[in-house]
């Protein structure tokens, strides 16, 4: 007697895993404190990757520290598009709201693979990718102290009124749009953005880089 075999080909498939849905939105920011900038400069990555090609030849040669250009240094800090226009790092907006996680306990490693921000330039020296800065800048001399323990002035871009549109991405999956809109807020308050921001990683911060969302 034959046997009634199942065409497995016809069978159901069964799927687990659904195809990403992701939702974007375009959110606008004000600065409710100064924005300051902290680029490493093109003339600094080029001594650094000079002095790094001639390994520990460099370290023992005498060098004579020249006088600093601090006029140099603050057009070398800003963060300039291939289009001419002031620029702020994605992934300042990015890393500000997945720390902004801890304070309402969310899993960052999470929010790490479900929250993006969209670029709407790149710098036209290094191709970082940027959100267009809206606002003026001026040299503003900062006290710093370096990775070494030593004390220094920098010259850096500070923008003291500054507003931008950021277009974030996520999964609708795991966010709402209300809830990234209230993270984007919450980083804003708590963790800030760019040099002296409260959620500075080498200090507490001066209270620099902070804003707010906007009311449509």
């Amino acid at each position: 007697m034959l046997k009634k075999t199942e065409d497995k080909s016809t069978a159901a498939e069964k799927v687990v895993i659904t195809p990403p849905n992701f939702k974007t939105a375009v959110v606008r920011i004000r600065g409710t404190a100064p924005y300051v900038q902290n680029k490493m400069s093109q003339r600094a990555r080029e001594a650094m990757e000079e002095a790094q090609k001639q390994g520990s030849q460099a370290r023992r040669k005498t060098r004579k520290k020249d006088p600093k250009d601090f006029d140099a240094a603050y057009q070398g800090a800003m963060h300039i598009s291939t289009k001419g226009w002031h620029g702020i790092p994605a992934s300042s907006f990015r890393a500000a709201m997945i720390s902004a996680c801890r304070t309402i306990d969310f899993t960052m490693t999470r929010a790490k693979l479900s929250l993006f921000v969209v670029a709407d330039g790149m710098d036209a020296e290094d191709g970082q990718p940027l959100v267009r800065l809206h606002g003026e800048p001026r040299c503003f001399h900062m006290a710093v102290r370096l990775a070494s323990g030593v004390a220094d002035i920098a010259a850096r871009p500070r923008f003291d009124e500054w507003y931008a549109d950021v277009t974030l991405k996520w999964d609708a999956d795991t966010f709402s749009a209300t809830d990234v809109i209230n993270l984007l807020a919450r980083a804003g308050v708590h963790c800030g953005i760019g040099a002296g921001r409260p959620d500075s990683r080498e200090s507490a911060g001066v209270g620099f880089g902070t804003f707010e969302v906007e009311n449509s």
